[in-house]
């Protein structure tokens, strides 16, 4: 018996999704994805490190009012208006403070599992994120890797 070559396992993979012809998304700076209720911006000690040191932190640690503990897991604070704790605000638009050094869970949005699940999961997340379904195309295999990233 043949085995499947590689290609073909992968176009299958690819046929079976239907985001396989790839998705557009562009920032808009609307700050909706990093406010409204609360919520988890889950960071890993790394992650912490990372945005200790690009805030100048010499310790490598945040504040308590800028990570909280949630069971065994981090996760980033919210300004009493909902806004993340690194969100700031600026003529009109919305941009993140610790861009450079944000977290995987920032930097993966909108192509997360639970927006990519379906094609009307990805169109609710559209009705509060402006830039999604325009600007700059991501093809089927930037969006697994970005699928991968967050899973790591």
């Amino acid at each position: 018996m043949e085995r499947p070559k590689a290609e073909n396992v992968v176009v299958v993979a690819r046929s079976a999704k239907w985001y396989a012809d790839g998705l557009s998304f562009s920032c808009t700076q609307c700050g909706n994805c990093c406010s409204g209720p609360p919520g988890y911006v889950w960071v890993t000690r790394e992650e912490i490190a990372r945005i200790a040191k690009f805030l100048g932190r010499a310790n490598g640690r945040l504040d308590k009012a800028q990570v909280r503990r949630v069971g065994l897991r981090h996760s980033l604070t919210e300004k009493p208006d909902g806004d993340c704790v690194f969100l700031k605000r600026r003529d009109g638009k919305a941009y993140c403070g610790v861009y450079e050094a944000r977290p995987v869970q920032c930097r993966t949005w909108p192509f997360w599992n639970e927006n990519l699940r379906t094609q009307a999961d990805w169109d609710a997340a559209a009705g509060n994120c402006p830039g999604m379904n325009g600007g700059t195309h991501f093809g089927f295999v930037a969006i697994e890797e970005l699928r991968r990233q967050r899973k790591t």
